[in-house]
């Protein structure tokens, strides 16, 4: 039995025929995904916060709920990560 302990290193593929429109879906991804993030960890925050009084009975919460993400933070987040992008290439 042959035990082949040859580490190799990851390939990494580089498409240059990608195109503008499938740059900014990528972009538009990420964004959504970070919102995403954002919004779960904050909301794991206030449930972590709320807490049920012994006295009332009553959800008593110290920290108020996070509003959800919509298309507009999501499009903003979007625009910021893909002016830095842009910034990278102005430089060149």
């Amino acid at each position: 039995m042959s035990n082949d302990f040859n580490l190799k290193a990851p390939e990494f593929k580089i498409n240059s025929t990608r195109n503008g429109y499938e740059i900014r879906t990528d972009i538009l991804s990420m964004a959504k995904d970070l919102v995403e993030a954002e919004y779960s960890a904050k909301f794991a925050g206030w449930e972590m916060s709320s807490h049920v009084d012994e006295k009332t009975g009553q959800l008593v919460s110290t920290v108020a709920m996070p509003e959800f993400p919509g298309l507009d933070q999501v499009l903003a987040t979007a625009e910021k990560m893909y002016a830095f992008v842009n910034a990278g290439v102005s430089k060149k």
